[in-house]
């Protein structure tokens, strides 16, 4: 079988992250570009402001070499915590089983605080679209747990990538 490496975009969400203090979005990076992947771009910092981030994940669902795109951040309960809210209307479809995944996954680590998580994954444009929380163990737990093998083109029975080519049909 053979590998299909993707263009993917990684957006940081936080009001206190650095390039510096940005472990999670670090983290990421590492991962992406060691599975084989291509950063679409460098990693991004934006504040937790709904329209900022809006607009930069529509710049990348509109750029057809952007496959994939993982926001980090500001998908919990606080005021500011927005994430899902800038997501949702752009998604053509809800991936629901993302989310669910996750808090699963995440309640082996964290007990009963996993419902304090709004993770979500959706498709827009032909891209695929997932918000995990900001902590650099949430961030694990979605890559090694989900990610990881669903942007594999190698995982059996099947994957997302081999989605790409048919979302893109009219």
């Amino acid at each position: 079988m053979t590998f299909t490496p993707l263009n993917i975009a990684l957006l940081t969400v936080s009001d206190t992250r650095t390039e510096e203090t940005d472990a999670s979005g670090i983290y990421l990076t590492e991962q992406v570009t060691a599975a084989g992947h291509m950063m679409a771009e460098k990693k991004v910092i934006l504040p937790d402001d709904i329209y900022q981030i809006r607009a930069r994940v529509s710049h990348w669902i509109a750029d057809q070499d952007v496959q994939v795109i993982i926001i980090s951040g500001g998908t919990g309960l606080t005021g500011r915590d927005g994430t899902p809210e800038a997501i949702k209307p752009l998604l053509d479809k809800e991936i629901e089983g993302f989310g669910e995944l996750f808090r699963m996954r995440s309640f082996d680590e964290i007990k009963t605080s996993t419902i304090q998580s709004r993770a979500l994954g959706g498709i827009a444009n032909a891209t695929f679209l997932f918000c995990i929380p900001g902590s650099p163990g949430a961030c694990r737990t979605a890559w090694e747990g989900i990610l990881k093998d669903q942007l594999d083109s190698r995982n059996k029975p099947c994957n997302f990538v081999e989605l790409i080519p048919r979302l893109r049909e009219i």
